[in-house]
């Protein structure tokens, strides 16, 4: 399923880029998605295969209209529901975030720490992170006290763990072998 969306990720990344509306269509889709996610009677609307295709286009053709999305949003939603793929929006809205920071040079960084970062330290962070993917970073921080110092960074299925937590049991793990 993931593969599938990631398809449809890049093909709309690639008319959204093209149109020069790629924040946009992200907006526009998270907005698509927040009214779905709030009423469980359109996700069964919109999931159910006893519905007519016309009857579920129609019905986002009028949601979309009053959020004030874009073509490019309607027309992805009118595909999906032609070839009964509506269940992967939310994984396609995920595939389309990253395609978007691929295609910009981005790397997402999650960054925890065992107490909050300063300004200073966030920067130094970053720059670091830079210099290792050669990659913009946008990182998310937070916080886990049981690290007990340093931080652990999540950079794509990469882990970099220099908390204090990890050394202390590796010199546990070192001790108890001897």
């Amino acid at each position: 399923m993931r593969v599938l969306a990631q398809r449809y990720a890049k093909a709309l990344a690639d008319v959204a880029l093209e149109h020069k509306a790629a924040d946009a269509v992200k907006k526009d889709l998270a907005a698509f998605l927040d009214v779905v996610g709030e009423s469980a009677d359109l996700r069964n609307f919109l999931a159910s295969p006893s519905v007519p295709r016309a009857a579920k286009q129609g019905v986002i053709a009028k949601l979309v209209t009053r959020l004030g999305a874009s073509d490019t949003v309607r027309n992805l939603l009118f595909v999906l529901v032609e070839n009964r793929r509506t269940q992967l929006l939310a994984l396609i809205q995920q595939a389309y975030e990253q395609e978007l920071l691929a295609r910009r040079g981005i790397a997402e960084a999650h960054v925890v720490s065992a107490r909050e970062l300063s300004t200073a330290e966030r920067a130094e962070m970053v720059k670091a992170l830079e210099r290792i993917t050669g990659k913009r970073i946008e990182a998310r921080y937070g916080e886990d006290p049981s690290l007990i110092g340093g931080a652990v960074v999540w950079l794509g299925s990469t882990v970099y763990d220099g908390s204090v937590r990890t050394q202390l049991n590796k010199m546990r793990e070192r001790l108890a072998g001897e």
